[in-house]
């Protein structure tokens, strides 16, 4: 499994008078191949449109070998041939989503937020591949949530995955900008971090990937 998720937000693009793909392709033309999950979160979007962005997203992702996750939408993650839907906490059940997406048991991969070391551990239980627990520090993307985590929950929730179901990963999101945030975050147990705003904001989108994928590789003991 990958160790960094670019999670997208079109918006932050466009305030910076950039194009979500051309933000995509220089990010993923800084790693190394195979190395990033992207998760395309345009929440806003009608189906038809998200189904068009998605197709889009998959001819940046699969050149660099990426898989493409779907912010909720397992109907347009399956229509457009995407690697798997990202499902909020409050979504779709993952065996429902399981039994949906793989039928003839091809590889689809299923993600969760959470935003507690509980929920957690029942999205590894369920049957998740990636959890994103957070905020864990403060984001703008995240205020609704209320106050961040913090990485002693995340260490709660570290231990709840790996507890639950081994083959889980748990990425750490919320506020990830810094190294020390970043070396925090495996300490406590996460296997990477997912981030917005952190490269698609930055000046130079790829080169902040690429210190945040060297921030985690850095960390890892």
């Amino acid at each position: 499994m990958p160790t960094l998720v670019l999670v997208t937000c079109r918006h932050v693009a466009a305030a910076r008078g950039r194009e979500l793909e051309d933000c995509l392709d220089l990010a993923l033309r800084a790693l190394p191949p195979a190395s990033a999950v992207v998760q395309l979160r345009e929440k806003d979007l009608p189906p038809r449109k998200l189904y068009t962005l998605t197709q889009a997203m998959l001819r940046i992702t699969r050149r660099y070998r990426c898989p493409l996750l779907i912010n909720d939408r397992l109907d347009v993650a399956m229509a457009a041939g995407a690697d798997g839907v990202h499902l909020p906490e409050s979504g779709l059940p993952i065996a429902s989503a399981h039994r949906l997406a793989r039928p003839s048991g091809q590889a689809f991969l299923i993600g969760r937020s959470v935003h507690s070391a509980d929920g957690a551990g029942a999205a590894a239980r369920d049957g998740a591949d990636l959890v994103l627990c957070g905020p864990i520090w403060p984001t703008p993307s995240k205020q609704a949530l209320g106050e961040p985590l913090g990485t002693r929950e995340l260490v709660r929730a570290a231990r709840s995955v790996a507890e639950a179901n081994q083959r889980c990963r748990l990425f750490a999101i919320g506020g990830v900008r810094t190294r020390d945030q970043i070396r925090e975050a495996i300490a406590a147990g996460a296997h990477g971090v997912a981030a917005i705003r952190a490269w698609i904001e930055a000046d130079d989108p790829g080169l902040a990937a690429s210190e945040l994928y060297a921030a985690i590789a850095d960390s890892k003991p």
